[in-house]
């Protein structure tokens, strides 16, 4: 783009909206850092259970420095090592991944194990455990696999209305982390109205990375025309985050990287808000940024609604190599 054309890019007023926070959180940071480690230490192959985070340009990055993605750990030779995914497995596959005698190396987040211990304090007091969650998705199969004959899973409220269980004054209920906020709320309304006598976990199962993003979009959607959610399709909480834009009036469109950018969206738009979900790469909201401001939006702004400073210790199995690696740098 020319210096002229840049100046009337300023004098149209267009500009990127930058919405703070945004991108990886802390247990994809920590999910990411461990199959890193893990190629360092032990060199590769490294077996990871499914996407390690659902994002297409982490999964491709990591394959090329030698981890070797597989659906079950089945596909994994007896003896080797595996890494389990940020959003947690059922206990079966544990069990499957002993009687192989593999060897273990768990990314699941934190606050996902917090969810699936929650199951199993509620299972073990005769509690009906409603899960409220995205059926297929890798981590409501794992949550629900901890617990398989005392949950149920609700995605709706009208999913609500047709629940039934043995005992309606011994239920609880828990969430996926990566659900819209809103949604889940009047879910657990229509939860309270029929089981007056409902549990629910101490404190929210929503993670704070997804909640925080969602804050972000709300302050952003009345002061743009256009919100771009980077991260891929089978990433729930990226999806949340376009979802909250729309509810909110605001177009928005999950694109993984620039290069889905349509020419359409623009027409008309003077301000464009970017976000990227939990598990996406900061660099891939550069690209965007830089692919805007070719296209006339010279102009930055940040819009930050809270800071985090998060972090989670990484698994047992690497502290010990992790400390090694650094200490050999």
């Amino acid at each position: 783009m020319s210096q002229v054309d840049g100046d009337r890019a300023c004098v149209d007023g267009r500009r990127i909206l930058l919405l703070t926070p945004r991108g990886f959180c802390a247990g994809v940071v920590r999910a990411i850092d461990v199959v890193r480690l893990a190629l360092e230490a032990f060199g590769p192959p490294i077996y990871v259970r499914k996407e390690i985070v659902h994002n297409r340009h982490v999964v491709e990055e990591l394959r090329a420095a030698g981890a070797i993605f597989v659906n079950e750990v089945d596909e994994v030779p007896e003896g080797a090592r595996v890494i389990f995914s940020a959003h947690g497995v059922a206990p079966v596959v544990r069990r499957m991944a002993a009687s192989r005698n593999l060897k273990v190396i768990d990314a699941t987040c934190p606050l996902v194990t917090k969810v699936h211990l929650e199951a199993l304090r509620f299972a073990r007091q005769g509690y009906t455990v409603v899960l409220i969650g995205h059926r297929d998705h890798d981590e409501v199969i794992g949550t629900l696999g901890e617990v398989p004959d005392s949950s149920v899973l609700v995605e709706t409220e009208e999913d609500v209305d047709r629940l039934e269980v043995p005992d309606p004054d011994r239920v609880c209920y828990l969430t996926q982390t990566t659900l819209s906020v809103d949604e889940t709320r009047d879910i657990v309304a229509r939860l309270r109205r029929k089981f007056p006598k409902i549990q629910g976990p101490p404190a929210q199962d929503i993670c704070y990375a997804t909640e925080n993003r969602q804050l972000a979009v709300k302050a952003a959607a009345p002061l743009c025309q256009l919100l771009l959610v980077i991260g891929s399709q089978n990433s729930s909480n990226s999806q949340r985050l376009a979802e909250v834009s729309r509810r909110l009036g605001t177009p928005a469109y999950l694109i993984d990287d620039a290069g889905e950018i349509r020419e359409e969206w623009l027409r008309g738009v003077q301000t464009v808000g970017v976000t990227a979900g939990a598990s996406a790469p900061e660099h891939l909201v550069y690209e965007l940024i830089e692919a805007l401001k070719r296209r006339g939006y010279a102009r930055v702004e940040e819009l930050e609604v809270t800071e985090e400073d998060v972090r989670f210790q990484l698994p047992a199995e690497l502290v010990q190599v992790s400390g090694q690696l650094v200490r050999s740098v």
